[in-house]
């Protein structure tokens, strides 16, 4: 069951306005986010869902600032009330790490091999929690403890090699939370995990964003994940954010095609192979210049001409959706 909803009459934390990223390559030009917007507001959970290729990561590296420099990036990022998207490099390596915190899917990937993981987790209480270096280092022991790593002191001296895939990624909690970020941005925590570690993890995360007030974006391609613990959830597709609602009106009443399709092709509770159904086609090749104007046109059994000529309609509804079609469900 999601987490109730925040206040709506509270300002946004996190507002994403028309979102544009292209990557210029020797064999094209990928735009692979396309007018993508959304808010978050203090104390939501709101997932980013759908197939690889679609955006997900992209979107939130681009908030994060850390995109590769092939990157063209226009629109805006308002964060608690500051546009990230024109601060300078400086002005966001304050923000990340101690306002704004990332927890990345491959943690052995993104942890230092020879550092020691506590002194990896004072690294950053040192840079942003204004703290001594002593300070740090027993922080980084209770953060340990806090993410329910047993014998935190101990397990404080070794390397992240010596440690479980779920282990690690507990390590990584433990360094987005140290310094109590007011956004928490989780890209796929649970892969690579067994079964009973994601629960965990999933668990842990969600007990720690609550019990701080946190907003948290969580990028996923498991729809159960995100009805467990969403308020709202995010559909992409091919760079287009085609669907954003309620997690309840989603799962009960789909308006793009899409996201019928996706929840279809997703595997409930008892569910056999023989009632999933697969999303007919595949992802566009980004780097096309005749992508047209719904770039789900080519795979969906409502197109008509004019969702391949645009413009792509957007449309707000009085229920808290938004849909990119024209002819929804």
């Amino acid at each position: 069951m999601a987490w109730p909803p925040p206040d709506s009459r509270m300002a946004p934390l996190l507002a994403v306005e028309d979102l544009l990223v292209e990557f210029h390559t020797r064999s094209g030009t990928v735009r692979a986010l396309d007018g993508v917007s959304f808010d978050l507001r203090h104390g939501e959970m709101m997932a980013l869902v759908g197939e690889s290729g679609s955006g997900k990561s992209v979107t939130a590296y681009a908030i994060l600032g850390i995109l590769d420099t092939a990157a063209r990036i226009s629109g805006r990022v308002v964060f608690d009330g500051r546009e990230l998207l024109s601060a300078g490099e400086k002005a966001m390596g304050a923000v990340r790490g101690s306002k704004l915190a990332i927890i990345f899917q491959n943690p052995r990937t993104a942890l230092n091999p020879i550092r020691p993981i506590g002194k990896q987790i004072a690294d950053v209480l040192a840079r942003h929690g204004n703290v001594t270096a002593a300070q740090a280092q027993r922080l980084g022991v209770e953060m340990l403890a806090k993410v329910r790593i047993p014998d935190p002191k101990r397990r404080a001296a070794a390397y992240p090699f010596e440690l479980s895939g779920g282990m690690c990624q507990r390590v990584m909690i433990a360094m987005a939370l140290a310094c109590e970020p007011a956004l928490l941005i989780a890209d796929e925590p649970t892969t690579g995990l067994d079964i009973t570690t994601q629960a965990a993890i999933m668990g842990l995360i969600a007990e720690l964003v609550a019990s701080r007030n946190m907003a948290m974006l969580l990028i996923t391609h498991d729809l159960a994940l995100a009805a467990q613990y969403c308020n709202r959830i995010a559909v992409m597709h091919a760079g287009h954010l085609v669907e954003l609602a309620p997690t309840r009106l989603l799962f009960a009443t789909p308006r793009h095609p899409y996201t019928a399709n996706l929840i279809a092709a997703a595997p409930g509770e008892g569910a056999g192979l023989d009632r999933l159904s697969a999303i007919p086609g595949t992802i566009p090749d980004l780097r096309r210049g005749d992508l047209p104007a719904c770039r789900y046109s080519e795979r969906c059994e409502r197109v008509t001409p004019d969702c391949r000529t645009g413009p792509l309609l957007r449309l707000d509804t009085a229920d808290g959706r938004r849909v990119a079609c024209r002819h929804p469900l």
